[in-house]
């Protein structure tokens, strides 16, 4: 009788349990969080480059001064204006300390907080660069050396990387004589791929500085 009843007991508590899997439940929905009875929710989870970049990325304002600018931010720092590189490099555009002394910034400190301060910067260097290399803006433009062609805006995007110096020795040596970054980025890639942009609006100038005002 015992286990008779036992076996009753038990069977009985298993029911109990199985038909609570099938009572209904009414849930409390609260406005603004929750989903119809015909609602799907999508979602995406961003991946790890997605995070490093979609955020940053900006929009080229095709081949304007404007445009060039953007895209020289975004191919030095990914628009980052607190980047400090391993080499000591500073700012969205990149700058050496040397390079900012020459147009009159000299607090590193709120430069790296300046975003006016480094726009400035970058039009003053590109004054100078442009100055620097009128010659040889006039004499190649238009010429293919190692396969790119030789346009203002790339040689002055060039100069940003390497310094007019190294553009005038790799146009004299018929691009022979190439310069690596430390990373390993040549002045043929930044002709190739800053080339064609209009920038005819910033005049050379052998003494550009930056106003801070």
């Amino acid at each position: 009788m015992i286990k008779k009843g036992s076996y009753i007991l038990g069977l009985t508590f298993l029911v109990l349990v199985v038909s609570s899997g099938f009572i209904t439940v009414e849930t409390e929905k609260i406005e603004g969080f929750h989903l119809d009875d015909n609602e799907i929710m999508v979602y995406h989870v961003p991946n790890q480059y997605e995070n490093d970049e979609v955020a940053l990325k900006v929009p080229l304002i095709g081949k304007t001064f404007l445009g060039f600018a953007q895209k020289m931010a975004y191919k030095e720092s990914r628009g980052m204006i607190h980047l400090v590189n391993p080499y000591g490099y500073m700012g969205k555009y990149q700058f050496g300390k040397s390079a900012l002394r020459t147009v009159g910034i000299y607090d590193f400190q709120e430069f790296l907080q300046n975003s006016n301060w480094q726009d400035k910067a970058f039009n003053a260097l590109i004054a100078r660069h442009k100055w620097i290399l009128r010659k040889e803006i006039e004499k190649y433009s238009g010429r293919v050396i190692n396969g790119v062609e030789i346009t203002e805006s790339g040689l002055l995007a060039a100069a940003h990387l390497g310094g007019a110096g190294s553009v005038k020795k790799y146009l004299r040596s018929n691009g022979r004589r190439g310069f690596r970054d430390g990373f390993g980025t040549s002045l043929s890639s930044y002709i190739r791929k800053f080339a064609g942009y209009d920038i005819s609006h910033i005049e050379a100038d052998a003494d550009a500085k930056v106003n801070l005002e």
